[in-house]
């Protein structure tokens, strides 16, 4: 019996090690590990990458969304909408700035925000809108621009799963005030620990963003904004320098493998992701949608397929939120029940593949 784990990231890591090992060593030979050359050559390299003027690392992608609330003023008393469908993170961003989460329901097909459903929910207390491109789908961002601009809104991207997905020739984190992105280990494009980053047009948010990042600073020693420790490491830097040089190769090789699962999974009864084309899903992740989630899953962990669920809960139903918002979102809350996350990274062999959707077909035939 085969064993395919969920994800597996020493392949990568083996399939780069020499400049990987090379960039480390580098950076420990210069002693200096925070905020230096490496982090400033990546944030010129990433925000060319996207498409954006400006990029300024941080330390993870939570206080990637947190600090970009901030920096665009909304906090107490403010209202963010946003979808109940994502990781804790997006909400847990916008509780800390201060103000409140409100969800709006997803779309059956995209699982992100239906944005049919946004405008009902604004109200005078409404300052922004938190789109989260989920599993690496865009969200329908020039809809939701429209939407924005309407009713006078910022729009923050949470696109912390949506490294290089682009939508009408616009980078995903390009659209908005603000694009927020997690380089967590299991990220198309991630670090070797924690480590995250803002993308913007916007010089004057920038200056605040990076003061934001560094204790408030605006100068050493002199403190205008209440800040955070949010600095990206030099050694986290010169190693996401090394990986985005192969974030295309990787995420075609992803859009490859999606492409072998549509192909052998259609005409079960399997609701597959859908993506208008190769360009606007990153496929960070690949999430099918079946009834019987939880017999399946038991079943690939027989043969020996490793699956994960994201996420089982939808937002306002954890404990930690519903004293901040509260929700009533079907289509999400079906969703929670029935979702479910097959393998796919790059490393992925198409023999595995195969053998993954050989094993849900003997499902649905047993």
């Amino acid at each position: 019996m085969k064993t395919i784990p969920f994800g597996d990231l020493k392949k990568q890591y083996l399939s780069i090690k020499l400049e990987v090992d090379s960039a480390i060593k580098q950076v420990l030979n210069s002693g200096w590990f925070i905020l230096g050359k490496e982090v400033e050559q990546f944030e010129k390299e990433f925000a060319k990458f996207c498409g954006t003027k400006y990029c300024v690392g941080v330390g993870n992608g939570m206080e990637a969304l947190q600090i970009s609330l901030m920096a665009l003023g909304i906090g107490e008393g403010d209202e963010v909408i946003t979808t109940p469908l994502t990781a804790m993170a997006t909400s847990l961003a916008i509780i800390q700035a201060g103000a409140k989460p409100v969800f709006v329901d997803i779309d059956s097909t995209s699982f992100n925000l239906d944005v049919k459903k946004i405008e009902q929910a604004i109200t005078k207390k409404t300052k922004a809108i938190l789109p989260v491109h989920l599993y690496g789908q865009m969200a329908d961002m020039p809809a939701i621009m429209k939407i924005a601009k309407k009713h006078n809104l910022k729009v923050i991207e949470d696109a912390c799963q949506a490294h290089g997905a682009e939508m009408k020739n616009k980078k995903a984190g390009s659209w908005g005030d603000c694009g927020a992105f997690s380089f967590y280990p299991s990220k198309n494009l991630g670090a070797i620990g924690d480590a995250g980053c803002i993308i913007s047009n916007d010089e004057i948010s920038v200056e605040k963003i990076k003061s934001l990042r560094d204790y408030g600073q605006v100068g050493r020693y002199e403190h205008r904004y209440i800040g955070l420790n949010s600095r990206l490491d030099e050694i986290q830097a010169a190693i996401l320098r090394i990986k985005l040089k192969h974030l295309n190769k990787w995420n075609k090789r992803r859009w490859e493998i999606s492409k072998i699962y549509n192909k052998e999974l259609q005409n079960l009864d399997l609701v597959l992701p859908q993506s208008e084309n190769i360009k606007v899903h990153n496929w960070h992740l690949y999430a099918v949608k079946i009834k019987k989630r939880d017999a399946l899953r038991k079943h690939l962990a027989k043969q020996g397929i490793g699956t994960a669920i994201h996420y089982p809960k939808v937002l306002y139903n954890q404990l930690a939120i519903k004293p901040y918002g509260k929700g009533r979102c079907p289509a999400a809350e079906k969703t929670v029940k029935e979702i479910l996350s097959l393998p796919l990274y790059p490393e992925l062999t198409n023999q595995k593949v195969k053998y993954i959707c050989r094993a849900i077909k003997k499902f649905f035939t047993k």
